[in-house]
């Protein structure tokens, strides 16, 4: 996976791509666009937003939201605020020296290596020349976001410590959206192709 590969066919995706070797084809504005709003806006973000806050409202953390609709409302809303603010300072800076977000599946490859996949590229990204690099954009997108939301949430929640909380739960929520990514269109066919 380190090694480079020339830009080929594939457009960019509606859907996680998948990758082989000669196929690559680096991000442009209007995939990063996509990227975001997909990450931001999409179905698979909202329904993980809608479970945290629904565990933070049954748990009532914080406390100063309350147990009750508003205190879901307000949870639901302080987290789409920081996944949105993440992901535009990942995207924007990424585009600087052209750190690919979007995560590719690894359809063919051994199951051990799709796990390693899902692990690696939680911390690694595509260069332009789609090599694999250090997501630099990433570290500093979730940890600053993080630590800067600190300036709107509730104070129970507006701590150092709670920010670099936050910021292991960002890499374990991507490194959960990537086994997600890599996975999920697989037990789909098997269940759809069952059906049939």
């Amino acid at each position: 996976m380190g090694t480079a590969v020339a830009a080929g066919q594939i457009t960019q995706p509606e859907a996680p791509t998948e990758l082989t070797s000669g196929n690559y084809q680096p991000i442009n504005g209007s995939g990063r666009f996509h990227w975001f709003m997909q990450n931001t806006v999409g179905p698979t973000s909202l329904g993980a937003g809608l479970f945290t806050a629904a565990v933070g409202t049954a748990r009532n953390r914080p406390v100063e939201y309350g147990p009750h609709w508003d205190g879901f409302g307000k949870r639901y809303g302080m987290r789409l605020t920081g996944v949105s603010t993440g992901n535009a300072m990942e995207a924007s800076l990424g585009a600087i020296w052209g750190e690919d977000p979007r995560y590719f599946r690894l359809v063919n490859a051994p199951f051990k290596e799709r796990v390693g996949s899902v692990v690696k590229m939680t911390f690694l990204a595509h260069n332009r020349f789609g090599n694999v690099v250090p997501a630099y954009a990433r570290y500093v997108s979730t940890p600053s976001n993080n630590f800067l939301s600190n300036t709107w949430r509730a104070d129970s929640e507006a701590t150092n410590r709670a920010a670099a909380l936050r910021t292991l739960w960002g890499f374990l929520g991507l490194m959960g959206r990537n086994a997600f990514e890599e996975f999920w269109p697989d037990v789909r066919h098997s269940v759809f192709h069952r059906q049939h």
